[in-house]
């Protein structure tokens, strides 16, 4: 009895507010409009704030250990913000006129904003062109831009200088490359720090309230100001890109460095944005218009889901939330999900005028809204679920992903149910559609199939679950950064080309510190009898005295070290301490080198030669040494993984046992780390996303064995597509990442909808082959219809010059199509059991 009176009240509750909701919307269809029109004038006012955040920070761990001592070693030893121009003349590099074209453009790029310096082969210092003593190097080395230098013999040093030789000119002299070094921004630098800061203050429970508006004002702050660090970067690139239009027809020019290549991807996903945004909506309209054969049914759906792109884009302009490389496709999702709510709308109300041909416009809508209304909801909220799973991730993007795909879904279900139907209202009532034709018969062969070879679609799906479950034993995170762009892009081509003749592209760092020496004991453990007291009471002078790496104890295993790096398959232009030491030892004619020399050597090596050879390799006070190579990123076996654990085993056997102490450092490390975070955050997310819907779909359909039903063909597409990556050997990044519970939102509207429907079916003579007739008959259409129209749309962006904007698609369309065929198959398969057992009851 309490059950009876609990389900009436329930019943009489939602009966009351259908009643509420139909008398504005239905009867009312012109205030709702007009309240709606309004609020997307509000929404629209804010989409010219909506931002994109393509920077490097984008793409690291916000809370990673090395990400702060990779800010100290760059502030300490110069920021890699610069670009590279590689520059391969039609004639000769050392031709008069090469040279002089290369001090024109070195000229020009200097008059830039914001460039610091420019760094070309004309203004290196030259040591045997021709050689030279230490006293005249003091005063000044030659530099290939002056007349005198021996330029036959500065082609030939500089060719085979261990410094330049693969860093500034190529082995066989064809291609040089110039470094626009980019001036450090040091109020951004203030503002990083300042709210880093903050946040770890969060992180550990420490935030004061005083702490968390300052946290609130500083945030803002940072957002503003690296906007418009990004635009005048963004204009930067653009002015070198003229310039180099300028000498075009002379060389063949390319740009590269992460600027521009920060740049560039901004360019790609603004024009994916705008470019297969419109694309995909007419595809859509055309396949809508194939499907359907009526302009209203192409119009209402598209303009239901340019109202919710409207609404999602503008909240994100008016709370400030930039879309990153993971989010960037989030307007081709809310296409997805606001047309899967209106087509299921469609077909429903199709079904109803042609079952009813008499009734009304108004009774028809009516009828259509309160018989799809259950499913909807359940299928809005399951999949707002399996997207907010995406939060237990510690990647920062794919966090605000998930929250992105919330909100868009709540939006897409309020407008397909106040929008979509206001707007049919106004639409007259047409003549029924009695065709079957071609998706009918889909639809009943497809039932015919269930009904026939059941037990056979269950061991198709078993197989397939076996071969995708190999595909994902494959799957990596290990990817090459060139593979997300077409071979004929710049970035492309720029970076192959560096790879090819410069000595590579990915910039890393080996950090070596001294260890920590008792101060009563540091005398004694590097003292030398060779030095005069006269280095000592100098400072400067003695430097070799007082430093720990540079004196000819610890040069001889600098070079070991040097060689051990420069000896890895995977690594380019190593350079070093060890590097300038090749150079300078040319200087002292007697064949061993010693302290007094070094010292003598410090001391009078010209200030500005000192930043190029000296400075960048050890720290002022002589403790801390630093290697700077260069990774091969065309390199197809590169495992970034297997190469920094091999260099820091390696090294720690070494240098451990000495006290001393390695770190590894650079964008190399960084993208590793996110990458490892990456194939942690799939595991968790999958085990998240499976959980969360098994537990919604307990309590949407009040039935544990239904849940456990209703989750297998959720769970058959996810292995097919992860299985797919595998397979393919394609590995997982910051955008296939999220493919995983893009597939579970798509898999679960197709189930909620078909459970729900074969459930009403089945309620009405308890006959399992006449039910999932019927619900392939009716249902069914829609999920084709909705599979079909997103797949073809989807399948334009294999266009984009964006590599993971072509996954994206391609894979979301096999999403759509392997989930459409499991739960028309394998789904009413599984539910034939539960008829024996009255799991679906009456009521």
């Amino acid at each position: 009895m309490d059950d009876y009176w609990h389900a009436y009240c329930y019943h009489h509750a939602m009966k009351s507010v259908m009643d509420a909701y139909e008398r504005q919307v239905l009867d009312r269809p012109v205030l709702t409009l007009s309240l709606l029109l309004g609020l997307l004038t509000l929404f629209a006012a804010f989409i010219p704030r909506f931002d994109l955040d393509v920077s490097a920070d984008s793409l690291i761990l916000e809370n990673d250990a090395d990400l702060e001592y990779y800010r100290n070693i760059r502030a300490r030893y110069g920021s890699d913000d610069y670009l590279i121009l590689t520059y391969t003349p039609n004639d000769k590099m050392f031709s008069e006129a090469s040279l002089q074209r290369i001090a024109s453009l070195r000229d020009r790029l200097s008059a830039i904003e914001r460039v610091e310096s420019v760094l070309t082969i004309l203004d290196v210092p030259l040591l045997e062109s021709p050689p030279i003593s230490l006293d005249e190097f003091s005063e000044g080395a030659p530099m290939l831009g002056q007349a005198s230098t021996d330029r036959l013999l500065a082609s030939r040093e500089l060719t085979s200088s261990p410094l330049y030789k693969n860093r500034l000119i190529s082995p066989d002299g064809e291609t040089s490359a110039i470094q626009i070094v980019l001036q450090r921004d040091e109020a951004y630098q203030e503002l990083l720090t300042e709210r880093d800061g903050l946040r770890i203050k969060k992180l550990s429970g420490e935030l004061t309230q005083a702490d968390a508006e300052q946290l609130s004002r500083v945030e803002t702050e940072f957002d503003a100001y690296s906007n418009r660090v990004g635009d005048k970067e963004a204009e930067l690139i653009q002015s070198v890109r003229l310039i180099m239009d300028d000498y075009g027809g002379d060389a063949e020019l390319h740009l590269g460095g992460v600027p521009m290549i920060v740049a560039d991807m901004m360019g790609f996903i603004r024009h994916d944005l705008v470019t297969f945004g419109f694309a995909v909506l007419a595809i859509l309209a055309l396949m809508l218009l194939f499907v359907f054969r009526k302009l209203q049914w192409v119009l209402l759906p598209l303009f239901t889901a340019a109202a919710t792109a409207i609404v999602t884009t503008g909240f994100l302009g008016m709370v400030g939330w930039p879309v990153t490389v993971v989010s960037s496709n989030f307007l081709a999702l809310v296409l997805i999900f606001s047309l899967s709510l209106t087509i299921h709308l469609i077909v429903r109300y199709r079904e109803l005028h042609r079952l009813e041909p008499e009734s009304d416009q108004r009774d028809l809508v009516s009828e259509t809204l309160r018989s799809k209304a259950a499913p909807c909801l359940f299928n809005a909220l399951t999949t707002m679920v399996a997207f907010a799973s995406l939060m237990v991730s510690d990647i920062r993007p794919i966090i605000d992903f998930g929250w992105i795909m919330v909100f868009a879904l709540a939006v897409s279900m309020l407008l397909a149910f106040t929008l979509f139907p206001a707007s049919l209202m106004l639409v007259r009532l047409g003549q029924p559609h009695h065709g079957t034709g071609l998706m009918g018969m889909i639809t009943e062969g497809a039932a015919r199939l269930v009904e026939n070879h059941g037990a056979k679609l269950l061991l198709i799906s078993a197989l397939l679950v076996v071969l995708g479950s190999y595909g994902m034993s494959r799957l990596t995170v290990e990817n090459r950064f060139i593979d997300y762009f077409h071979s004929s892009t710049e970035i492309f081509q720029g970076m192959k080309l560096m790879d090819e003749k410069l000595g590579g592209t990915t910039p890393m760092d080996i950090i070596i510190e001294a260890p920590i020496i008792d101060a009563s004991a540091e005398d004694d453990a590097w003292e030398d009898d060779e030095f005069d007291d006269e280095f000592d009471d100098e400072g400067e002078g003695g430097f070799a005295n007082n430093s720990y790496w540079f004196n000819t104890r610890m040069l001889g295993q600098v070079a070991n070290m040097h060689r051990y790096l420069d000896d890895l398959p995977e690594t380019g232009k190593v350079l070093s301490l060890h590097t300038a030491m090749m150079l300078l030892n040319k200087l002292e004619e007697k064949d061993a080198v010693d302290n007094m020399f070094l010292s003598v050597l410090y001391k009078k090596i010209p200030e500005e030669i000192k930043k190029q050879l000296i400075s960048p390799y050890i720290s002022e006070d002589g403790m801390q040494l630093r290697f700077a190579l260069r990774v091969y990123e065309s390199d197809k076996g590169l495992n970034r993984n297997a190469l920094l654990q091999k260099i820091r085993t390696d090294l720690n056997n070494e240098r451990v046992k000495l006290g001393e102490e390695v770190h590894l450092s650079g964008m190399v490390v960084l993208y590793n780390n996110l990458l490892q975070s990456l194939f942690r955050s799939q595991i968790q997310t999958l085990g998240m996303v499976f959980f969360a819907i098994l537990i919604t779909f307990a309590l949407v359909f009040r039935s544990i064995k239904v849940a456990l039903i209703a989750i297998v063909p959720n769970i058959i597409p996810v292995v097919l597509v992860l299985g797919l990556l595998g397979g393919l050997g394609i590995p997982l990044d910051i955008m296939t990442i999220t493919i995983a519970a893009i597939t579970v939102g798509i898999a679960v509207d197709d189930t909620i909808h078909y459970v729900h429907r074969y459930h009403e079916e089945w309620l009405k003579d308890g006959d399992y082959r006449a039910a999932v007739h019927r619900a392939h008959n009716s249902i069914g259409r829609a999920m084709y219809y909705t599979s079909i129209t997103i797949t073809i749309g989807f399948m334009a962006m294999v266009l984009s010059n964006f590599v993971p904007t072509i996954y994206f698609g391609l894979f979301t369309a096999f999403a759509m199509i392997s989930a459409l065929l499991t739960n028309v198959t394998v789904l009413p398969v599984l539910l034939r059991s539960l008829k024996p057992y009255g799991e679906l009851k009456k009521g």
